[in-house]
Parts: C-alpha cells; sequence; structure tokens
C-alpha cells in the first residue's frame, strides 16, 4: 500500500493548489489509506487536514517541508538561493507534533531570512517524536549527492540518524528535462547509500495539485506567486510536466518498477505515524486571585459587589438572574474567562481607554455587573442563553470595542500581564474572490490591463459573489465570456482559482491567550505588514482552529468611531469646562434627534 509523505496544499501559498477535502476525496478514490500534509515551512493546514482525514476514515499524517539554513538559522547574509535547503519532516507522535511546532515557530521567529528557516542546532533540540525524509532535489542529501560529495553526504546522513526518532532516503522521479541527468545521477547515489547504510528507501511524489488536469491551473497559479506570466520562457519557477498530483500506488509502482520496496516502505511510516489531537479542553489564562478565594468564589463576590451598585434595590428575580448566570459559568469551566474580560476592562477603566461591548455579551448580568458592559440586560430583556448555555463547549464571545489610536495600549497590557510567550494575534488567510482571481490570473496569463479590467468591472459587486453568480447574473460578463475566447479562458482558469489561500495576514481584531506559552500548543510566526517588527506574534492557525485546540480568543477591535468620540469629549472638556460621561447620556435627546 503506497501513502503520499510528500503533499502540498493551497497552504503552500501560491505554490500549492489542493484543496483539502479534494485531497481526501482523491486518497479516498484511489484507495489509499493514510496521507501525509508538507507544506513549506508552516503548519497552517494542520488542523483542518487532521479534521477531514479522520472524518472520512483516512489516517492523517502532519508533516512540513522545513526550510534548513545552510549553517547558523541567526546569519543572514548571502544570495537567496543558497541560504536554504529542503527537508521533510513527519511527526510520529505527540511529542513530534510538539516538537515540530517548535521547530516551525522558531524558525519564523528567529531564522527568518527570505524563508522561515530551522537549522542544525534546532534539529538536534527538537528531533524527538519526528520521522525525517531527506527532501526532494532542493534538499541538501540531493545536492551532496548532485556534486559527488559521497563522505559529505555519509556524515549528513549519519546526523539527521542520530537527532531523528527514523530516517529515510526519499526518492522522487519527475520528468523535469532541466534536471533529469542530474536526478538519475542522485537515485542512483540514493540507492547506494542505502546499500551502504542500510537506511531504507522511501518514494515519494511532490504533489502541488490533485489531478494531472490541474497541471495548467497550478502553472497560472506560480506565476501569481512569483509576479510572471505563462508566456514568460525564462521564469524560473516552473514545473514542465504534469506529474505533480496525487498519483495512485499503481502509477508509483510503474514510476519507480527497480524500487518496490520503496513504494512499501511509504506504508511503514504511515504505521509509525500516530498522532492522537485532542480537541474541546481549555487553556484558559489565570488572573491574580486574592488568599482564601477560589476563582469561582472571587467571581462570585465581585459580581455581587457590582450588582448592589447596578442596582441599589436589588430585588430577588435581580439576584436569582445573577445566581443562574453564575451557576451556568460554573458548570461551562468558563470562570477565568469571565476574569480575564474584567481585568482587561479594569485596565481600561484606569487608562482611560472607551470600551465597548457588542453583541451577545450585552445579555449578561455578570458582564453588566463587572463594568464590561453597560446595557442593563434586565431592562431590555436581553436572553443570557443567546450569549452562553451549559452545553457551549467553546468560550463565549465577548468582542471589545476600543479606540483604534489605543488599541495596542490594550495588547501590551495583555502581553505583560499574561507574558510576551502566552499572548498572540492571530493569523487569517486572504483567499482569491472573483474580481481579484479575474485580475490575477489576467495578469498571469500576460493579458493587457484594459482587457482584464473590463471583465473585472463587468463582474457585480455585491457580497459573497462568485464567477457562477456573476456569468449568471451579469449580461455584460456573460455576453464577453460567450463571444471571446480569451475571456473564456481567463473566466474559466480564475473560477478553479476561486477560495484558494493566497496570502497570510493579520486578522483585523483576534487575539489570543494562553495559560502555558503558546508555542507549547500552536505555531507562531511575525506579523505582517505594518507590525512585522512588533513583539507580538502571530498563530498560523486562523481563528476558527484556534478555538478548536481550547485557546482563549477574543476580538480586541479598533473603532475609529470611539476615537471620534474620545477626541469630542476631550474637546467639550477643554473649550466647555464640562466633562461629558457618555455611558450616562439618555437615549432619544431631543436637540440631537432635530438635527439628524
Amino acid at each position: 500500500m503506497f501513502t503520499h509523505l510528500h503533499l502540498h496544499t493551497e497552504f503552500s501559498l501560491l505554490d500549492g493548489l489542493s484543496r483539502i477535502p479534494d485531497v481526501m476525496d482523491r486518497v479516498a478514490s484511489i484507495g489509499q489509506q493514510s496521507v501525509a500534509i508538507t507544506d513549506h515551512g508552516a503548519l497552517y493546514g494542520a488542523i483542518d487536514f487532521y479534521k477531514a482525514a479522520r472524518e472520512r476514515g483516512i489516517k492523517p499524517i502532519i508533516g512540513i517541508e522545513a526550510y534548513i539554513a545552510p549553517e547558523s538559522r541567526h546569519k543572514k547574509s548571502g544570495s537567496r538561493s543558497n541560504e536554504y535547503s529542503h527537508l521533510t519532516l513527519l511527526a510520529k507522535n505527540e511529542q513530534g507534533y510538539r516538537n515540530l511546532i517548535q521547530l516551525s515557530s522558531k524558525s519564523h521567529l528567529e531564522g527568518f531570512y527570505y524563508k522561515p528557516r530551522m537549522d542544525k542546532e534546532l534539529l538536534a533540540e527538537y528531533g524527538k517524536g519526528i520521522i525525517a525524509l531527506s527532501g526532494c532535489p532542493s534538499g541538501e542529501m540531493h545536492k551532496l549527492l548532485a556534486g559527488d560529495q559521497q563522505d559529505e553526504a555519509l556524515k549528513l546522513a549519519g546526523f539527521f540518524q542520530d537527532v531523528f526518532d527514523d530516517f529515510y532516503l526519499e526518492v522522487m522521479k519527475h520528468d523535469e528535462p532541466n534536471i533529469n541527468e542530474e536526478c538519475a545521477r542522485v537515485l542512483k547515489g540514493l540507492v547506494g547509500l542505502s546499500k551502504k547504510t542500510k537506511i531504507p528507501l522511501v518514494a515519494t511524489n511532490d504533489s502541488h495539485y490533485t489531478l494531472p488536469e490541474d497541471h495548467s491551473i497550478h502553472d497560472v497559479l506560480l506565476c501569481i506567486g512569483t509576479n510572471s506570466t505563462v508566456l514568460d520562457g525564462k521564469r524560473t519557477l516552473k514545473m514542465h510536466d504534469t506529474s505533480y498530483y496525487v498519483k495512485s500506488e499503481e502509477e508509483m509502482l510503474a514510476l519507480l518498477p527497480e524500487l518496490p520496496q520503496a513504494i512499501t516502505n511509504t506504508q511503514l511510516v504511515a504505521e509509525q505515524c500516530n498522532l492522537e489531537l485532542e480537541f474541546g479542553r481549555l487553556h484558559l489564562p489565570e488572573t491574580e486571585i486574592p488568599k482564601g478565594y477560589t476563582s469561582h468564589e472571587y467571581l462570585t463576590h465581585l459580581s455581587r459587589e457590582g450588582l448592589n451598585r447596578r442596582y441599589p434595590n436589588t430585588d430577588e428575580a435581580v439576584k436569582a438572574r445573577l445566581a443562574y448566570e453564575l451557576d451556568v459559568v460554573e458548570k461551562t469551566g468558563f470562570t477565568n474567562y469571565f476574569l480575564v474580560v474584567h481585568d482587561i476592562a479594569e485596565f481600561c477603566k484606569r487608562a482611560g481607554i472607551m470600551l465597548g461591548v457588542r453583541g451577545s455579551a450585552a445579555a449578561s448580568i455578570i458582564l453588566y455587573a463587572l463594568d464590561v458592559t453597560f446595557i442593563d440586560p434586565l431592562a431590555n430583556r436581553l436572553v443570557f442563553e443567546r450569549f452562553l448555555h451549559v452545553d457551549r463547549k467553546e468560550p463565549p464571545d465577548v468582542d471589545l470595542d476600543i479606540p483604534d489610536n489605543r488599541r495596542d495600549e490594550v495588547i501590551k497590557y495583555v502581553a505583560e500581564k499574561y507574558g510576551y510567550d502566552r499572548v498572540a494575534q492571530i493569523i487569517t488567510f486572504g483567499t482569491m474572490g472573483a474580481k481579484a482571481a479575474i485580475r490575477d490570473v489576467g495578469r498571469a496569463l500576460g493579458m493587457s490591463y484594459g482587457d482584464v479590467d473590463r471583465v473585472a468591472r463587468a463582474v457585480p459587486n455585491a457580497l459573497h459573489m462568485t464567477l457562477e453568480k456573476a456569468l449568471e447574473e451579469s449580461p455584460e460578463l456573460a455576453t464577453q465570456y460567450e463571444m471571446d475566447g480569451r475571456v473564456r479562458e481567463l473566466v474559466d482558469t480564475a473560477r478553479r482559482m476561486e477560495g484558494v489561500a493566497r496570502h497570510a495576514s493579520t486578522h483585523a481584531a483576534g487575539v489570543v491567550i494562553s495559560r502555558e506559552p503558546l508555542a507549547e500548543h500552536v505555531p507562531l510566526q511575525r506579523p505582517t505588514g505594518k507590525n512585522e517588527d512588533s513583539q507580538i506574534p502571530t498563530t498560523q492557525f486562523a481563528m476558527a482552529q484556534v478555538a478548536e485546540i481550547g485557546l482563549l480568543k477574543m476580538d480586541f477591535l479598533g473603532l475609529a468611531n470611539l476615537t471620534i468620540l474620545g477626541l469630542a469629549v476631550e474637546i467639550i472638556e477643554r473649550t466647555r469646562g464640562i466633562r461629558v460621561d457618555l455611558q450616562t447620556l439618555a437615549d432619544g435627546d431631543r436637540l440631537t434627534m432635530d438635527m439628524l
């Protein structure tokens, strides 16, 4: 039985085309029982891949195609092409998965130079629980054998054997005219090295798309990623043949008939990889609790104090509502979450930072008593169960609105309070929407800006618009599509690209806070864009995946409206000597309504 141990999904951004569900459907259709994910330098798709495989009865193998620095990861000089080689790493068990997280995190946070790079020091420190394959033609082993450096290759193999649980020599065979002769020489060298060292061979197919007919679409994707066009015959990144897809066992045996053992060895690797991920266990941070209190006793104490302040003439119905909410919070295990939210609200109050809370959190009398929200849930007949109920597994959402010019202060406070290694912003992935896909693909196909712009403008500006819907709803687009073969090629290619992950960026609001160092649970990387040098890293898992592994996620949303309101209060106080309390302003002011 053959198992794909070297496979890229769309999370090898602009280098992989395969969507995870498509990979699983393909693997199931050709009767394979296990499959690995080895995206470039990151673990972005690991959780979705794991869950999708489990749902289909397929064994998931979580891995990464690592970038290895030639010397220290801290050394950042020289040309781009000589600054890394590739190595395939697979998690054998939970220890290996945790070590992959550490390796990926440190490669991004410490070793980034063109690519997120590990070095041999890190491999020696975090190699346990990991199975390593020697890598593709961009691997160090391949380069040494291509240069006939047999002694160095032998030495490198010994190092990998020492630091990893298991090491295999990875053999590939693709019909690339520019490297065919070299690959044949390297394949012979790998077979010889295997005989000499008894290190087993394992066959892989460097899959970047799912089916052979996806080759031309993937070629366009590569052009988008390298800002080139399919017409450029001199571009460096190009896969010349259609072999980089998810092949069947029969196809792999036909490809390497002289090495059947390398095919069956993939199953030996798959049998060794037995990773069980746990979902639903919470890793909530803890705040300081005064001596003599448990967390829940302290939350109860704070809530009762606040209730007396909010409702001076507290009746039994109000007390019963508070008692009920506290009981639900205790049963669901979210006490520490409420205390963290209260702590952040108290900081904002001390720092004079305006705070708003949106959504169903306004239904909680606990949060009203803690001065987190400012809307009376009883007077407004808000339903607490809309916010939290006993069957809820994930923490409820308390989304905080903060003036956009002071959001960084709140994040910095949280990082200093709970630890810079326990707080991160959350990644998000930009995907190709209808118009964006048209423009990206048009550039890659070498079409003129005017021609592409005419097609893109014909796509309606509606939310969640797809090219399928656009062809139905836009007569202009439909006419261009029917009358012009070049437009038809553009739209058909763009349709295949729609929804594919294009780039990673930092979520506008999402922040994650953990009890333990985050790198024990989630891989991290440097934030993108203007916050690239921030001390606060970004997770490699998106919002939904962060919640699934039990970490506390919160939205700190910077609002320009709150900034404007804050400035208005300051101006009024400076010019009129009046300090306006926005929380006590009555609704329905007559002069305001007349003005509006």
